[in-house]
């Protein structure tokens, strides 16, 4: 699949300009229909969704890295088989992405390699550090809620392999949202110490989990086109307005505080205000200056590094049984 997807490629590239082509494209996906691996399409539409696909299969992979720091500290056997289980999806959500970016004819090799390089980006909620338990439940709550408003439209993108990979990825997301605001209720209701560390774990990620849908649309370079192809169904802010109207709600179930003193309720439009967001913070995260950008980094490549014999003996496992299967059987 992957040599016929660069084949396909290779033809793409010599007719992409062609206007009736695109034409017919467009109509294509204006008619809701899904655009399939071995389908003609335009060669800036691949790279949209190789770009897209990999950082989302590249954040579920970092992702891993702050949760996976409290597993030997979880409170309870319960709690840290929660923890153990959604890590478990985390790893098969970036597998699934990395498959359906694979049909498009880049390699998970490839993709991983612009990862450890730094080329490639990953979210950059997941820079931040998990400083105590209650940052599992507000990653859970906030983290995982922002990602399923995001995601649940992607089960609707024009591309196949990627809305169907999405499928079960939102019914688990799903799950660890319901799981993280279970944990963060159980602190919510516990002593006021308890209380206190929900709260703590609330204004330290309620602000990067607000800038996860991405800059505002003024600012935003690929969403136009995006939604264009129908690989986006709402703008970064029609998504970000979602989750803060969804959100807030759940704060004052819990008698939490959203951390924004300009957090007002907006009559005339029927949505939650919020005050004005530091995207001085947000691109400087995303440049490489966040507060765990290089430890994440670090932790990737040398896991990657510690892997490398693993591979190696799939490799030579692999090219051993291919060699069995030519080597002729001696007639009786």
């Amino acid at each position: 699949m992957y040599t016929q997807a660069l084949s396909l490629e290779k033809q793409q590239n010599t007719s992409q300009e062609d206007p009736e082509r695109l034409s017919r494209f467009q109509a294509r996906i204006d008619a809701e229909e899904r655009i399939e691996p071995t389908d003609w399409m335009p060669a800036a539409y691949r790279q949209t969704l190789v770009r897209q696909i990999s950082q989302h299969a590249h954040s579920e992979i970092i992702g891993m890295q702050p949760e996976g720091n409290w597993l030997t500290r979880a409170p309870s056997l319960k709690r840290k088989l929660q923890l153990t289980a959604k890590i478990q999806d985390e790893a098969g959500h970036g597998l699934y992405l990395y498959g359906a970016a694979e049909t498009l004819g880049v390699s998970r090799e490839e993709l991983v390699g612009q990862l450890l390089s730094g080329k490639a980006k990953y979210s950059s909620i997941f820079n931040y550090p998990t400083l105590s338990w209650a940052d599992i439940g507000a990653i859970g709550w906030l983290v995982d809620g922002a990602a399923i408003m995001n995601q649940i439209p992607i089960c609707r993108c024009s591309y196949g392999p990627y809305a169907r990979a999405m499928v079960l990825i939102c019914k688990e997301e799903s799950f660890h949202q319901r799981q993280g605001y279970e944990t963060m209720m159980a602190l919510a209701r516990g002593t006021p110490e308890q209380k206190d560390m929900a709260q703590d774990a609330l204004n330290r990620w309620w602000w990067p989990s607000v800038m996860m849908f991405g800059p505002p649309d003024k600012d935003s370079v690929h969403s136009e086109q995006a939604m264009r192809w129908k690989i986006k169904r709402f703008t970064n802010d029609e998504l970000r307005q979602k989750f803060v109207d969804a959100t807030v709600p759940q704060a004052k179930y819990l008698s939490l505080e959203i951390p924004d003193p300009e957090l007002a309720w907006n009559e005339a439009t029927q949505h939650w205000d919020i005050g004005p967001i530091d995207w001085d913070e947000f691109w400087r995260v995303v440049k490489g200056d966040g507060p765990c950008n290089r430890q994440r980094l670090a932790a990737k490549r040398a896991a990657h590094e510690d892997g490398a014999w693993v591979r190696e003996a799939a490799e030579a496992f692999a090219a051993k049984r291919a060699a069995r299967r030519t080597v002729p059987i001696a007639a009786e």
